[in-house]
């Protein structure tokens, strides 16, 4: 029966639209099923700091015995792309039509709902703290605003990762997004052409000059957005690009990032434009240690639900990224999802299934480990 209310769950979730900034629905209906089943659960003020349609929610649920352990899962998508209507076809949940399915990371917060609805009725040892958070697919905002100090647990666990069940993600990167203005001179192109500079000569000619792609084995680089101009017949005078570098190695992110700032200058002043660069960092990365204790804890409650761990890295960055960076200690685990951010995303109900039983032999390993 509680198999069937969480796959219920998880489709009734994913047909709610909660794009980053539009997280208010789907908050309200976490809510109200927390709220439901007796548990504590207060929503914070991230919502203005972090640009969200609601702020980060806190669920306590008391264990049998003093400690506490974090599980964490954000609510907002990326775009949709229009109306979610879930199929399931040999026993794999899509969408039905050309937009994403949202299992990212609704596949975790309908986990963590039943979690705690089988946790109020038959505690654990520990008591579990979920956190849903707000703003996660741009810059991770609202792990960013949330109050640390107000958690019990001393470590926590990030469901958040397309992969298979079983991975055990210790090693993260370094995101820096670099955006840059270009202004030229507009003129008529047909008529006076040698009297402006174009702005998207200066952005090509910068993009051009890039090394993007796979720098190296820990190190990538990307241009995602160039945008400028106001008409064919005009020599355009302003345009923007967005780009990115990443890496594990701070310094290789650092390294790339400056040779992409060097790229626009030069582009700018070949071309007899202006450019304005602003460079932030979005996340820092991390690397964990196998012996860390909240890893060991994840190996051993993935080995108890006949999973082979495996510690990985990746390319892509998760609230795991933002806590850790605030001295928080978690792990991000993969979730058994696929595709996410694309139509072709989808998710097992059987992973479903299988999530949930591994955060409850966390709870289980942590409990045993505070009686020792």
């Amino acid at each position: 029966m509680s198999e069937e209310r969480l796959l219920e769950r998880f489709v009734r979730l994913c047909e709610i639209p909660s794009p980053t900034g539009c997280e208010r629905a789907v908050a309200d209906v976490v809510l109200a099923e927390l709220r439901a089943l007796g548990v504590e659960v207060a929503e914070d003020d991230a919502a203005g700091p972090a640009a969200a349609g609601a702020g980060n929610l806190v669920a306590r649920v008391p264990g049998a015995g003093e400690g506490w352990v974090m599980f964490c899962a954000h609510l907002d998508t990326v775009p949709e792309g229009g109306p979610i209507e879930v199929e399931l076809v040999d026993g794999v949940y899509r969408s039905r039509g050309e937009t994403i399915l949202g299992a990212d990371n609704k596949a975790a917060v309908a986990v963590l709902v039943e979690l705690a609805a089988r946790q109020a009725t038959s505690p654990a040892a520990v008591g579990l703290e979920l956190v849903f958070t707000v703003a996660e697919e741009d810059g991770l905002r609202g792990a960013k605003e949330l109050d640390l100090g107000s958690l019990r647990s001393r470590f926590g666990y990030v469901l958040d990762h397309a992969s298979p069940i079983g991975e055990v993600i210790t090693a993260a990167p370094t995101y820096q997004r670099l955006v840059a203005e270009f202004e030229g001179a507009e003129a008529h192109a047909g008529i006076r052409p040698e009297a402006g500079h174009s702005a998207i000569e200066a952005a090509a000619a910068a993009v051009a000059a890039m090394k993007l792609g796979r720098l190296d084995d820990q190190t990538t680089a990307n241009v995602g957005v160039i945008e400028g101009g106001v008409a064919s017949n005009v020599v355009a005078g302003h345009c923007r690009i967005e780009a990115e570098a990443r890496s594990l190695d701070e310094t290789r992110c650092a390294a790339a990032m400056a040779a992409m700032l060097d790229a626009c200058t030069w582009a700018a002043s070949e071309r007899r434009c202006d450019v304005d660069v602003d460079v932030s960092e979005v996340f820092r990365g991390y690397n964990q240690a196998a012996s860390v204790a909240s890893v060991r804890l994840a190996r051993a409650a993935l080995e108890r639900c006949d999973h082979q761990a495996r510690e990985v890295a990746t390319g892509g960055g998760s609230d795991a990224n933002a806590l850790i960076a605030r001295r928080f200690d978690c792990v991000l685990l993969a979730n058994g999802t696929e595709a996410n951010h694309t139509p072709q995303e989808s998710v097992a109900a059987s992973r479903l299934v299988e999530m949930l039983e591994v955060c409850e032999a966390i709870a289980e390993l942590a409990g045993e480990e505070a009686r020792c």
